[in-house]
């Protein structure tokens, strides 16, 4: 079994830094409209939560140079 580290802290209405073992990252936004979270890799999340069982999600990844 693994071992596993996450940790969501809120910083502001609205914002949430959340650390997990191997990067950190920002999430903004949240309640009822889409949330923008920003990864320390470069990953960039749109996501929405929908009624019932949907959800919408969309996710950047940045290239390394």
């Amino acid at each position: 079994m693994a071992i596993t580290f996450r940790k969501s802290f809120r910083i502001f209405p609205g914002v949430r830094l959340n650390i997990n073992r191997r990067s950190w990252s920002i999430t903004l936004g949240g309640g009822h409209g889409p949330h923008h979270t920003i990864s320390s890799t470069g990953r960039r999340t749109t996501s929405m939560d929908l009624p019932g069982p949907l959800g919408w999600r969309r996710t950047t990844n940045r290239r390394n140079r």
